[in-house]
Order: C-alpha cells, then sequence, then structure tokens
C-alpha cells in the first residue's frame, strides 16, 4: 500500500510540477493548437491554447514508473522499459503529427497513411519483443467466462496489431474538449492498477498507478477551460500505455467494455462517415464524433466532460470485477 501511495503522489507532484514549467514553455514557443475549420464555432476561443501538453504527464509517468520498478529491474524484470518505451514511441508519433500541425498553423499532420504504418510497426515490434522476453504469450484470456483460449502466433500478431491500432485511434479521437480524454482516462487508468495489485502483479501495478496520478494532475490543468491541451502527443501515449499494459497483463479483450467511451467515439464516426456516403448527404448525428453531436444539442463541456467521465469509471468497475477473479 506504501508503494502505491507514494508512486502515485511522485507522478502527480511531477506532473504539476511538470505543468507549471512547460505551459509557459510552450506559450513562448507559441505552440498553440488550430482548431478545425468544420469543427463547433465555438471552439475558435480555443485557438492558440498550448498544445503538446502530453510532454508533461509523459515525462512524469516515465520518470516515477522507472524510479518504482527499479527493484523489478534488479531482479532480471524488465517489462516496465519495454511498455514506457512502446507507450513513448506512440506519443513520438503524436509529436510529430503535433509539430507538423503548429508549423503549419493548421489543424492537418501527418496523412493518415503515415501514422498508420508507424503506428503499426510499432506495434508488431512490441508484440515481438514481449513475446520472446518471455512477457507475453498467445493465449487469449475472455474476462467475465473466465477461459482462456491459445490462437496461432501469426494470426495473434494480427489481432494484436488490430487492436492496438485501432484503440489507440479511438483514444486519439476521444480527445476533443477540455479534459475529456484525460478525465475519461483517470478510470481505466485506477481499474487497470487495482487489477494488477489484485493479481499480485506489481510491476504492471506501478506502471498503472503512475498513469493515474499523471492524469489526475495534468486534469488540473487540462480541465475545462483547458490551460493546455495533451495534443496527439498525449492521446497517443495513453493509448499506447493501455495497450501495452492489457497485453502485458494478458487480457486485450478486457478493452471491450473498459475502453467502451472510446469505442462509442470511434464507432459514432464510423457510422456518420458509412451512412453519409451510403445516403450521398445524409447524416445520423449532428457532428461526429459523439461529443461534438450532444455539443450541437446544447450540452456544456462540463456535462459532457462529466457524463462521460461518469460512464467510464461505471464500466471500469464493471471491468475490475470480471477479470479480478482470474487467479482467485
Amino acid at each position: 500500500m506504501l508503494t502505491i501511495i507514494i508512486t502515485f503522489f511522485i507522478s502527480l507532484l511531477l506532473t504539476v510540477a511538470a505543468a507549471l514549467i512547460f505551459i509557459p514553455m510552450l506559450r513562448r514557443l507559441k505552440a498553440g493548437q488550430s482548431i478545425q475549420e468544420d469543427g463547433p464555432v465555438w471552439h475558435s476561443s480555443k485557438e492558440g491554447t498550448p498544445t503538446m501538453g502530453g510532454i508533461i504527464f509523459i515525462s512524469a509517468i516515465l520518470i516515477t514508473s522507472i524510479i518504482m520498478g527499479i527493484p523489478q529491474m534488479r531482479d532480471g524484470n524488465f517489462s516496465v522499459i519495454f511498455i514506457m518505451g512502446f507507450a513513448v514511441i506512440y506519443a513520438l508519433i503524436g509529436f510529430l503529427d503535433d509539430f507538423e500541425k503548429v508549423k503549419k498553423h493548421q489543424n492537418l499532420g501527418l496523412r493518415a497513411k503515415q501514422k498508420f504504418a508507424l503506428q503499426l510497426i510499432a506495434a508488431v515490434t512490441f508484440v515481438l519483443i514481449m513475446q520472446f522476453t518471455g512477457n507475453l504469450t498467445t493465449d487469449v484470456y475472455v474476462p467475465f467466462i473466465n477461459i482462456t483460449f491459445s490462437i496461432p502466433v501469426i494470426l495473434y500478431y494480427v489481432f494484436a496489431a488490430f487492436v492496438i491500432v485501432g484503440t489507440v485511434n479511438a483514444v486519439n479521437i476521444t480527445d476533443g474538449i477540455d479534459g475529456l480524454c484525460t478525465g475519461v482516462s483517470v478510470p481505466v487508468a485506477a481499474a487497470l492498477a487495482a487489477t494488477a495489485f489484485t493479481w499480485g502483479d506489481n510491476v504492471n501495478g506501478i506502471i498503472a498507478v503512475a498513469t493515474l496520478g499523471g492524469l489526475i494532475g495534468f486534469l488540473i490543468f487540462n480541465f475545462y477551460p483547458a490551460k493546455v491541451f495533451m495534443g496527439d502527443t498525449g492521446s497517443l501515449f495513453i493509448g499506447g500505455l493501455i495497450c501495452a499494459l492489457v497485453f502485458a497483463m494478458d487480457m486485450p479483450l478486457i478493452l471491450i467494455t473498459l475502453g467502451i467511451v472510446y469505442f462509442i467515439e470511434t464507432l459514432s464516426v464510423i457510422i456518420q462517415v458509412s451512412y453519409f456516403k451510403l445516403t450521398k448527404g445524409k447524416r445520423v448525428f449532428k457532428m461526429a464524433p459523439i461529443h461534438h453531436h450532444f455539443e450541437m444539442c446544447g450540452w456544456s463541456e462540463y456535462k459532457l466532460f462529466t457524463v462521460f467521465t461518469a460512464v467510464s469509471v461505471v464500466f471500469a468497475v464493471l471491468s475490475y470485477f470480471g477479470v479480478s477473479q482470474r487467479f482467485g
């Protein structure tokens, strides 16, 4: 318990300290967010708010995880390095995207094909490394019904790449209004931490707790009205880290419930685009992803944050009970 408390507060305090340093720095560098022209018109007031703020919690989570993971690394368990390294690679992909947006002063960064290729390479490389170092099997655990089955290695790689790339981009889509992605991700991190420690998995538990502390610290500055945005730097890191943890804990299928908000957001985009093409111009939602639909219906950003985060909390608790008895 003491380790959990120390890890949480180190990450939180490092995040707050980093925010106080980086936010003024980002303002001086004029690293401001460019707002989508086809987005809600009232978002234009956010133009110029510092972006790439993911650097703030990434640095805190990374430092905390490595420091608190030293005892495990001394015993020869380096999974903390593999997990954090994978998440940082995704953050770097996001940083390249953010940098292009800031440089061009428009909400267009890397091309979709470029991002997909980089994410796919990173996903496959991570799975390969984790498997060959003995930190990953090709078994698939099914939550709630508590069964496990094996699938062929190649099929598992395809499955893993699909889940990782899809989830990371779903998290990215959720980052559309002040504090939303951060708030939704806090219960996810908490559920992963609770699960890991329930199973006696201290390495992944420490990373999840560090993530929880970092996100709560960042939320202080990212909550409406946001003083800083996480950018693709932050959202891709969060998505990458969540995926790395669920695969390292050998329970990727839990993302169906644990990441419910991310997937509803993505599904709304798929439905909107598909229906628009099929009907040659008609729409299901006033705007996609779905958080913008509710905005157009008159929901405030505060209400959106509260409702979506509450949904995430409910499904995080459900997900925890769906896997907590795995080794019971």
